[in-house]
């Protein structure tokens, strides 16, 4: 840590300390704790984040107050000092004789003499102090920070297995929806246009002597049949797109922001081989995406890009709209959400009042 950012670190300490110590009930509640804590890791330079129970958010307050104001408070006193070090080597005479400034223990700075053989002596050592001293403190305390707020591997552990007991359910949920609607699609459409055409070419069977009729009869059971089998391919599609082995993912993406109903820009990278299932979420989650865009974002333009990092396919849709994006208003965010979990995956939602939106997409393909 350099000298300048463990000065900053430590001095900002003392404000976060004060604030834990005076604020401790308040932080201790679930909105709040995890924002202040995620700032505090961010400021001792880890970016990563793992939620942590109550008890170890409770010992790093206590950790955190009970170091960060001694250190905070000693790099005050040390800074102030470097400051009075300069103001006595250069402006001493403008302070009356009755309150001259000191420096060291309380030596007043009544002339060149000492302002010059005293003060530069007194800079040396603080700066030395802030070079050497302050990177080190910072640095423990920064460490001190990470542990505290990092869960060990058992509550790692217990934290996984409950993620994945949720998402499992999820699954099973989503998974039952998926039949129910397809078999809702099927009963209601396809099926319902079958036994018409079947009961038409019924009719038609039995009143061969009216050969007008007939030909009614058969011309209404070919005009079913194709409905019945436009309902069909669609039910097909909303399983499975049949573009996704067609194209591939690239592809598909190409082809779900050519017919979005407004100019939209496609950035793909190179995917490489992406597994079936994370196609199919990705394919669904742009889909999802850019309808909401059409439908609720009142926006001119909007953008998809995809791209893979080692392992990671991170997809992000952006328009330039009025943003307030919420999954709570039924808008097929949480759906999206609840696809990308079932494969580990994760879903960002930026969405300002005002706009621009920005979904991003984060699902990884090594194990799928």
């Amino acid at each position: 840590m350099t000298r300048r950012r463990a000065t900053a670190y430590l001095l900002a300490t003392l404000g976060t300390a004060a604030v834990s110590l005076l604020a401790l009930p308040v932080l201790c509640l679930p909105g709040i704790r995890e924002p202040w804590a995620r700032a505090n890791l961010r400021l001792a330079g880890d970016r990563r984040w793992h939620p942590v129970r109550l008890r170890r958010h409770l010992l790093w307050l206590a950790v955190h107050a009970g170091t960060g104001l001694p250190l905070g408070l000693f790099a005050v006193l040390v800074v102030g000092n470097l400051v009075t070090a300069v103001i006595a080597m250069t402006l001493w005479w403008a302070f009356p004789p009755a309150e001259p400034v000191t420096v060291f223990v309380e030596v007043p700075v009544t002339g060149w003499a000492v302002a010059l053989g005293l003060g530069p002596v007194q800079l040396a050592l603080l700066t030395a102090v802030t070079v050497w001293a302050f990177p080190v403190l910072a640095g423990a305390h920064a460490r001190l920070t990470r542990w505290a707020l990092t869960p060990s591997e058992a509550e790692r552990l217990a934290t996984r297995v409950a993620d994945l007991t949720r998402t499992r359910a999820d699954v099973l949920d989503a998974h039952s929806a998926e039949l129910r609607r397809i078999e809702r699609d099927l009963h209601d459409g396809a099926q319902a246009r079958l036994v018409a055409v079947a009961m038409r070419l019924a009719v038609a069977k039995q009143r061969s002597d009216d050969p007008e009729l007939v030909n009614r009869l058969v011309a209404e059971a070919h005009e079913g049949t194709e409905e019945a089998m436009v309902e069909l391919r669609a039910v097909i599609r909303n399983t499975y797109p049949p573009i996704l082995a067609d194209r591939g993912l690239a592809g598909a993406l190409v082809a779900v922001a050519a017919r979005s109903g407004l100019p939209t820009t496609v950035d793909v990278g190179d995917l490489g081989r992406v597994p079936a299932a994370v196609e199919s979420v990705a394919y669904f989650a742009v889909t999802e995406a850019l309808s909401n865009v059409t439908r609720h974002s009142r926006a001119g333009r909007a953008g998809v890009r995809a791209s893979r990092s080692h392992d990671l396919l991170t997809v992000t849709v952006t328009d330039d709209g009025a943003g307030g994006a919420d999954e709570a208003r039924g808008t097929g965010l949480a759906g999206i959400r609840r696809r990308a979990g079932a494969l580990d995956g994760t879903l960002t939602v930026r969405s300002p009042a005002g706009g621009p939106t920005e979904i991003t997409l984060e699902v990884p393909c090594s194990q799928w």
